[in-house]
């Protein structure tokens, strides 16, 4: 069968199954296929009043088409067995009531009314074509009044008016906008909150009256704003003078066992007695309290007293204060190599009874090819304590609701390869912190590895001496320098609902400060300055990924979402290549979804053989990710994926000895190349298991474009997907 009668059979079953979403409909009953709505003025956004629609439409693919509701109709008017199972992964046709139209209609005008379009109606015509129903809905906007002038009336005694007319220049209500209920609204809200925070405990919106005169002069309305001392729905005899209150009796509980210490509480507690009573500072003490990380749930008990004092009593409960936390990921590819990675932490909120927090992990990484001897073990052992301060600096200094944290962490990694065994240590002391909710920061003034390789295959060897780039990298090494992480999300939420979107940048800098010592270092055979007998590292190396998960349909459990990562990194002075736990890779369970982790690139270059695990390295990587999740059944979804991307190597060694080109066989990457020959592309599956506080995955990735192929022979057609051109990875967590 050739390619132009696939293309035709599968435009044939696509439009065979999209005709089917009316079977299970009953006599009588019409599934509402589409709601339209259009305004008498073009200028004016529809798409405000479609939440005010009483009844949606099922949520389509591409072209009105909804594989789910689909799969739903295959099971006709039956209900058990296959068609049963049809009906649970699919999705059931909204049923057109005519009820609905006419209190989506009044749900409309009132909501234009508040938005200050008096008068507005709302018309619709019900369209059927078959089964299905279009209902059109017709909006003829009613009078506009603008605010011609407004006038205070605010209560005369104590300090009121004062405090009123310093807020004055933030009123947003003025002359020249347009009057609605919603502006109002907004108003009473801010302008509440902003007394209720200095000290008017108890004020609200229910004090503000609004008057507007429409009669004066034609679309105008001159408004007077007044504050009553009763609310909109009291009796005007029980009015009560807005007073001051400062704050009362503070009482601190939280349970016996939970051992920390008073200070530690009392410099994050910003609740004194005898100040100001102000709801920010309830709320900031509240933050605080929470990014202690040692309670799991803070309440703050406001009580009014009758001398205008508010007491406030502070419960914390908490539950775990240490345990024990397990991950595990897995991989499988073409050619057999399995890959398993279990982790187990131990984690500690409480170490030293002053909200350090302390955890320990181990972790192994063990890749393998069943009925051979291909084997690679790797496990690592890491320590860390984060203190809930910034060393050096007292908190009482930090007056914002997130207190910086300090981190100092300790780890050791032992990798047993074919082609070599090698051991790390790396420390490292830094700080963290979240800025205004929604921007975290990492910064290390220090982070160090040393880096020791021992037991090199002789063959991989003389592959690495006969390659500057490889030497170095492959090499023992001593990496001092500085790093960091800049972080900012619009939903900071585990696992956000909603469509949100975030921006992350790491930098790392490492041997410009041993540099300035280099007059005072010996230097090995190669000429570079050691430290210990280990050479040190000087590099830059920066990465930089944006993400946007669009999230749309009922519910909005269907889900868009994509990004876009470049990474470099370049050495010099005192280093030719990058350490190699430095260089960027492609593939695996959270990248090039096609192949197996480290198994792509860099550029067109074939997998070295000197390898007999995929350990694929390079100074540059760009990515682009592409993702469509939609709801399956209970618990389940799906995913449809498709990936582009690679690595590269920055340094042209090859330029200086052409003489080894023709001996290695290898081709450095040169970025003038033809940029589409270099790009990999893949596409694929997935199902995953959303337990709300936890994602499980497994992706299955295809390759479509794979630049490490003879050229002329890269594009990868459905019949060579398997068995030998796709990867299955098991994953925790969406992988972007």
């Amino acid at each position: 069968m050739n390619g132009r009668n696939i293309i035709l059979g599968l435009l044939a079953g696509i439009v065979a199954v999209s005709c089917s979403t009316t079977r299970s409909l009953s006599d009588g009953e019409y599934r509402l296929a589409k709601n339209t709505v259009q305004a008498d003025d073009p200028a004016f956004r529809t798409s405000q009043l479609s939440s005010y629609i009483r009844q949606k439409p099922n949520s389509s693919l591409l072209f009105d088409w909804n594989p789910f509701l689909s799969i739903y109709n295959w099971s006709g008017h039956k209900t058990d067995g296959l068609a049963g199972f049809f009906r649970k992964i699919g999705e059931a046709p909204v049923v057109y009531n005519p009820a609905m139209v006419d209190e989506s209609i009044r749900n409309m005008e009132t909501h234009l009314t508040y938005l200050g379009y008096y008068g507005s109606t709302v018309d619709s015509r019900v369209e059927v074509k078959g089964r299905k129903v279009y209902v059109h809905y017709f909006v003829t906007l009613g009078r506009r009044y603008k605010i011609r002038s407004v006038d205070f009336e605010i209560p005369s005694y104590g300090s009121f008016a004062d405090d009123y007319e310093r807020d004055r220049k933030n009123v947003t209500v003025k002359a020249g906008e347009w009057l609605s209920e919603s502006l109002l609204e907004k108003e009473s809200d801010r302008s509440a909150r902003y007394f209720r925070n200095i000290g008017y405990y108890g004020f609200d919106k229910r004090f503000f009256f609004f008057e507007a005169d429409t009669l004066q002069t034609p679309g105008e309305a001159d408004l007077r704003i007044a504050i009553r001392d009763y609310g909109r729905d009291d009796n005007p005899a029980n009015a009560t003078e807005h007073q001051k209150y400062t704050i009362g009796r503070v009482r601190v509980s939280h349970p016996e066992n939970v051992h920390i210490r008073p200070s530690i509480i009392e410099n994050l507690n910003v609740l004194r007695p005898g100040e100001t009573y102000s709801e920010s500072r309830v709320n900031l003490a509240y933050t605080r309290l929470s990014n202690l990380n040692v309670f799991n749930s803070i309440n703050i008990t406001t009580t009014p007293g009758a001398d205008q004092t508010v007491d406030c009593d502070i419960n914390m409960t908490t539950g775990g204060i240490h345990g024990f936390k397990a991950k595990l990921e897995a991989s499988v590819n073409s050619t057999g190599l399995i890959g398993i990675s279990p982790q187990v932490n131990y984690f500690h909120r409480n170490i030293f009874r002053g909200g350090e927090q302390l955890n320990l992990s181990v972790k192994g990484n063990f890749q393998f090819k069943p009925k051979t001897d291909i084997r690679s073990n790797e496990i690592s052992l890491s320590s860390s304590i984060r203190f809930p301060k910034f060393i050096g600096l007292p908190n009482r200094v930090f007056k914002s609701q997130n207190i910086p944290r300090t981190d100092i962490s300790l780890a050791f990694s032992y990798q047993d390869r074919p082609e070599y065994r090698r051991t790390i240590i790396s420390a490292a002391f830094g700080y963290s912190g979240i800025l205004w909710q929604k921007f975290n920061y990492q910064f290390y003034p220090f982070q160090g590895n040393i880096v020791r390789l021992f037991d090199m295959d002789q063959d991989f060897l003389l592959r690495t001496l006969s390659n500057p780039f490889l030497a170095n990298a492959y090499s023992d090494h001593f990496d001092l320098g500085i790093g960091g992480i800049l972080y900012f999300t619009t939903d900071p939420s585990p696992l956000p609902q909603s469509s949100f979107r975030y921006y992350r940048l790491s930098f790392d800098l490492s041997g410009n400060l041993l540099s300035l010592f280099n007059s005072a270092m010996p230097t090995d055979n190669f000429g570079n300055h050691t430290i210990w007998n280990i050479p040190y590292s000087q590099y830059v190396r920066a990465e930089f990924q944006f993400a946007q998960t669009l999230r749309f349909g009922r519910d909005e459990k269907h889900a868009i979402a994509w990004r876009v990562l470049a990474g470099a990194g370049y050495a010099y002075g005192n280093s030719t290549s990058m350490p190699f736990e430095k260089q960027f890779y492609a593939g695996g369970a959270n990248s090039m979804r096609g192949w197996q982790a480290r198994a792509l690139g860099p550029g067109t270059e074939k997998p070295l053989y000197v390898f007999t695990i995929p350990s694929q390295a390079g100074e540059m990587k760009l990515e682009a990710n592409l993702e469509y999740r939609f709801p399956l059944f209970w618990k389940l979804e799906g995913a449809l994926f498709a990936d582009a991307g690679n690595i590269w190597d920055i340094h042209d060694w090859l330029k200086d000895y052409p003489e080894l080109e023709a001996l290695t066989g290898v081709s450095a990457f040169r970025f003038n190349a033809q940029l589409p020959e270099t790009i990999a592309l893949d596409w694929g599956v997935g199902i995953r298991l959303n337990l709300n506080f936890l994602v499980a995955r497994i992706d299955m990735g295809m390759r479509l474009h794979d630049p490490q192929r003879e050229r002329g022979d890269r594009w990868v057609g459905p019949r060579q997907w398997f068995p030998s051109n796709y990867a299955l990875h098991f994953g925790v967590g969406y992988p972007f």
